[in-house]
């Protein structure tokens, strides 16, 4: 076999892409920064509705200036989350993903390796106290 598989579905083609799915596209490109629609918005452009939901709420979330926004983190700090989630969750496409957005804010390496061993740690103690169904002993105020 010499096609290389992109994923378990055919990802829509920028090129023949139309209406709702050619105007995420487009706005992909636009807020991204970007001259190409990464391969996970094309994939998930199978399902149109899916892809509207997904990348609606990246924009808000991720992308907040995008859509006359705020955030109280910075585009870094919101990055770094996500490659420590996405580490957590094994995901190498966003791991791959957010650490080349985190190099695009200026993050170096020692940084973003602070970041996953953070990320690697907390997924030891979380999974510990988990495990011996410890109790929380501090409790965060309610005001």
């Amino acid at each position: 076999m010499s096609d290389i598989r992109e994923a378990t579905v055919k990802p829509v083609d920028e090129e023949s892409a139309t209406g709702l799915v050619a105007e995420i596209f487009a706005d992909i490109r636009k807020t991204k920064g970007l001259d190409f629609v990464p391969r996970f918005w094309r994939v998930i452009a199978t399902n149109p509705t899916q892809l509207n939901v997904v990348w609606l709420s990246l924009k808000h979330l991720m992308h907040p200036d995008a859509v006359s926004g705020e955030s109280r983190l910075s585009p870094a700090m919101r990055e770094m989350i996500a490659v420590a989630v996405s580490a957590s969750n094994g995901c190498s496409y966003c791991v791959n993903s957010h650490t080349a957005a985190l190099k695009k804010h200026g993050v170096d390496d020692e940084t973003i390796g602070e970041v996953l061993a953070i990320a690697g740690l907390f997924n030891m103690t979380n999974a510990l106290a988990d495990g011996y169904q410890i109790e929380p002993d501090v409790l965060p105020p309610l005001d």
